[in-house]
């Protein structure tokens, strides 16, 4: 492939990427959202990791009547 083709290709991706983001932009916005809950849920688990354990009886106490 020439470096010519290269261009033209690269050129055509974009084309092609930046239309389906105009006309699907609801795409982008799932795609960050669920980007977004899986940075909130690695910070959870490493919270959770850092922090003391509790017994399962305390925690479905907790489910059943929260504080």
């Amino acid at each position: 492939m020439t470096a010519l083709e290269e261009r033209r290709i690269k050129g055509l991706l974009k084309e092609a990427v930046v239309e389906v983001l105009q006309e699907r932009h609801d795409l982008l916005r799932e795609a960050l959202l669920e980007s977004l809950e899986d940075v909130a849920l690695l910070k959870a688990i490493q919270d959770g990791e850092k922090s003391r354990l509790t017994s399962r009886k305390k925690v479905m106490q907790r489910l059943v009547r929260p504080a």
